[in-house]
């Protein structure tokens, strides 16, 4: 199975304008994001898809690789779909965030294996347990619920399960997909679906054409940087890592 790492990057960001060259020690963003990706053993390429040419530029300069996209994509699901419809060599595709650039190599080896087992899925994503009450309750903290054999039964910003009585693990939604190329073409050209447009959360346009996600269960530590606080966090970590 040939599989294909794609990191979208956009240069806009309300939050945190310019976020994938932001510097995280001494290197930008994206650049470490995508030496994190390609340590994945499972994976036989890593592209950076960009419509911004100082992206494009930044990861080139380092030896990494990057493909300019359309600028007018509504979703990074958009974009991902853009690129592996030119790229026709390859089975499964993941999509790796680029503000993600703590992403340990062995989730993304992780969530490619289910494909090796089950000829028939199509999709996989990620879940960590929760354990902080006000992350729970965080509506920019997405939960998951999952059946007996780790498929997703729903996706949402409220918290999931409603905890009426003690005992259910909740458990955070950490968007880093991986798809069967075929899948990926068809999913994007999809039209939105009304639990989507509700939550505002585009996998639940897939459970709601009657896709089956695989949910892989990780205790890895991820730091999404949407803030300046974040970067902090970040580049403290890369300190840290350098001094063991």
């Amino acid at each position: 199975m040939k599989v294909l790492c794609i990191i979208p990057a956009r240069y806009a960001s309300t939050r945190l304008p310019g976020k994938p060259l932001r510097d995280i020690a001494g290197k930008p963003m994206i650049v470490r994001v995508y030496e994190r990706a390609v340590e994945a053993r499972l994976v036989r390429d890593v592209v950076v898809a960009t419509d911004d040419e100082r992206i494009r530029a930044a990861v080139e300069a380092h030896g990494g690789r990057a493909v300019m996209t359309r600028a007018d994509h509504a979703t990074g699901t958009d974009r991902l779909a853009e690129v592996a419809a030119r790229m026709t060599d390859y089975d499964l595709v993941v999509n790796v965030q680029g503000d993600e650039p703590l992403i340990e190599p062995a989730v993304i080896d992780a969530l490619i294996e289910p494909f090796l087992a089950d000829e028939n899925l199509s999709m996989a994503t990620v879940k960590t347990e929760m354990r902080d009450a006000a992350e729970m309750e965080n509506p920019n903290n997405v939960k998951v619920v999952t059946d007996a054999a780790g498929n997703a039964l729903y996706f949402s910003r409220a918290r999931i399960p409603y905890a009426r009585s003690a005992g259910a693990k909740v458990y955070k939604h950490i968007g880093i997909y991986a798809y069967r190329r075929d899948f990926l073409l068809a999913y994007a050209k999809m039209p939105q679906t009304p639990l989507e447009i509700s939550e505002s959360l585009e996998q639940l346009r897939a459970l709601e054409n009657g896709c089956r996600i695989r949910v892989v269960e990780t205790d890895a530590v991820f730091i999404g940087v949407d803030t300046e606080e974040d970067l902090i966090a970040v580049n403290e970590a890369y300190r840290n890592n350098a001094a063991d």
